[in-house]
């Protein structure tokens, strides 16, 4: 990867260590956003070694500075979790944009890395199905086993179902080859299975 790149990871990583909710992973507290920037990039790695710069950036800033706009800040329910969603998703571009301009990076390389921060033509863009697959895949490997316990099953399987519907097929085989604690693969399997 150029300079640029690297400069680009090192100004999202110092954005998110700004984070002031901590994660305990072996015993050491990590800022929760940086420490998800973190699990992405090595889930791609995983995941696709091969994929393009402007996915890589996306990938490592998709929640860059994510608790400075809380869900508590909009109204509750359905309207106001997919309004919330939305306008996180123009403010990891704009904040993006920001750092990627001050390193150099061209507006059609800030304009690509915006469009798969707000996953425009998700099942139609691969690039932006990487990404979402990734998303899914960090999800159900590192924060379903800390979701599950606070919904209902019928919540949980619902979430389950819509998180699988926005996988690729490739993405769903990678999620199955997870090595997940016993009780979160039941949760998947069983969620798979009904739908």
């Amino acid at each position: 990867m150029s300079d640029r790149f690297e400069q680009a990871v090192e100004r999202f990583d110092a954005a998110n260590a700004e984070d002031p909710n901590w994660d305990l992973v072996n015993g050491a507290k990590q800022p929760k956003e940086l420490l998800y920037a973190r699990r992405m990039t090595a889930a791609l790695d995983r995941f696709r070694p091969t994929a393009p710069e402007s996915v890589r950036l996306a990938v490592r800033c998709q929640h860059i500075r994510r608790w400075t706009r809380p869900r508590s800040d909009y109204p509750e329910g359905r309207h106001g979790y997919h309004r919330w969603r939305t306008d996180l998703a123009q403010f990891h571009a704009a904040t993006a944009a920001d750092i990627l301009r001050g390193v150099g990076y061209d507006d059609a390389v800030i304009d690509r890395v915006g469009s798969l921060l707000r996953k425009e033509r998700l099942k139609a863009d691969p690039d932006v199905q990487l990404l979402e697959d990734v998303v899914c895949l960090v999800f159900l490997q590192h924060y379903l086993v800390d979701f599950a316990p606070k919904h209902d099953d019928d919540k949980l399987l619902g979430v389950l179902r819509k998180t699988w519907r926005k996988m690729s097929e490739e993405g769903r085989c990678a999620a199955l080859a997870l090595d997940l604690p016993a009780a979160v693969r039941t949760l998947v399997e069983r969620a798979v299975a009904t739908r």
